[in-house]
C-alpha cells in the first residue's frame, strides 16, 4: 500500500513540476551548484539523497518558491526551511517527521504544502496563519482527527487525507468556503454527524471507512460532481440524495445496500453508478435501470 502511496505521490508532483517552466525557472539538485550560479534561484530538489539533515547553505537561497525535500531520512523539518519566506511550494513527501513545528507560520506565501507518508500524529495549529494555503496533502500519517486549524483557512481548495487514523470530523467544514476537492478515504470514520460541506465542493470521497449511515446534511452540497461511498457498511441511501443535482459519479460499491431510494431519477446529470459488491436483487437491479435510463450502472 505505501508502494503505492508513494508512487501516486510522485505522479501528484510530477504534475506540479510540469507547471514549473524548467526554462525560466530550473530546478538544482546540488546546493554548490545553486550557490555559484548567476542566476536567480527559484527552486531547488533534495528529492532521494538520504538526507538527514539540510545544508544550512539553503537559507541564502532567499528567492526559493518551490523546494522538494522528498524521499529523505528527515524525521524534523530543519529550521533554514522557514527562512525562505518566498516559498510557495513544499514537498516533504516520503521522511520520517514527526511534528511540524511552530515556524510554520512563517511561510506567509505557502500556497501547496505536501507531508504525505510520514509519522505526523497532529497538524500544528499555527498553520491557520498560512492564509494563501489552497492545497495540503497530509495521506498516510497518524492523525486520528480532522486538523480543526484548517477551518480557519477559507482559500484552501484541496484537502488530502487519506489513508490517516481518522475517526472524528469536524462538522463545521462548511467554514473552508473555497473547498473542491475532499479525501478522506481509508479512514475510521463510522459517524459523520451533522456534516456541513461547503458549497463550492465537487469531490468527495469517503471510500473505505466505516460508515453506517450518511447524514442528510451531506446531500445539500448541490455542486457535489464525484461522490464515492464504496465500501462502507450502508445499508440505504437516505431519499435527500435528489438534492445532488450536479452529481456525474457515484460509487456505492461493497456495502450493503439491497435498494435505492426512488428519488434517484431526479439525478438527472448522473452518468455513472457504481454498485458492485451490494446484496441487490436482480430484479431490484432492473427497476434501477429503468429509473435512470441515461445512467451507466455497473454491478
Amino acid at each position: 500500500m505505501k508502494k503505492i502511496l508513494l508512487l501516486f505521490t510522485v505522479f501528484l508532483f510530477s504534475l506540479i513540476n510540469a507547471q514549473i517552466d524548467p526554462v525560466k525557472y530550473p530546478t538544482y539538485t546540488d546546493i554548490n551548484a545553486a550557490l555559484e550560479t548567476k542566476n536567480v534561484v527559484y527552486s531547488m530538489s533534495f528529492r532521494d539523497k538520504g538526507l538527514y539533515n539540510l545544508p544550512p547553505e539553503l537559507k541564502k537561497m532567499d528567492s526559493l518558491f518551490f523546494l522538494n525535500i522528498m524521499g529523505n531520512r528527515f524525521e524534523k523539518m530543519d529550521k533554514e526551511i522557514f527562512l525562505l519566506k518566498n516559498l510557495e511550494i513544499l514537498n516533504a513527501n516520503a521522511n520520517s517527521i514527526k511534528f511540524i513545528p511552530d515556524e510554520i507560520g512563517e511561510l506567509q506565501k505557502l500556497t501547496t504544502f505536501s507531508i504525505n507518508l510520514n509519522s505526523l500524529t497532529n497538524i500544528n495549529s499555527n498553520i491557520s496563519k498560512l492564509q494563501n494555503l489552497k492545497v495540503v496533502h497530509f495521506d498516510a500519517n497518524n492523525l486520528n482527527v480532522f486538523p480543526e486549524a484548517l477551518l480557519e483557512i477559507p482559500s484552501l481548495e484541496e484537502i488530502n487525507l487519506h489513508s490517516n487514523q481518522i475517526s472524528f470530523v469536524s462538522e463545521n467544514l462548511d467554514q473552508i468556503k473555497n473547498l473542491k476537492y475532499l479525501n478522506l478515504s481509508s479512514n475510521q470514520i463510522n459517524d459523520l454527524g451533522e456534516l456541513r460541506l461547503p458549497k463550492n465542493l465537487k469531490y468527495l470521497e469517503l471510500q473505505n471507512n466505516m460508515l453506517n449511515k450518511i447524514p442528510e446534511t451531506l446531500f445539500y452540497s448541490e455542486n457535489l460532481e464525484f461522490l464515492n461511498l464504496s465500501d462502507n457498511n450502508l445499508k440505504e441511501i437516505p431519499s435527500a440524495v435528489k438534492k445532488l443535482k450536479n452529481v456525474a459519479s457515484l460509487n456505492l460499491a461493497n456495502n450493503k445496500l439491497t435498494d435505492l431510494p426512488k428519488e434517484m431519477n431526479r439525478l438527472k446529470k448522473l452518468k455513472t453508478l457504481i454498485l458492485a459488491g451490494n446484496p441487490i436483487e436482480k430484479s431490484t437491479l432492473e427497476k434501477l435501470k429503468k429509473l435512470l435510463p441515461s445512467t451507466q450502472i455497473y454491478f
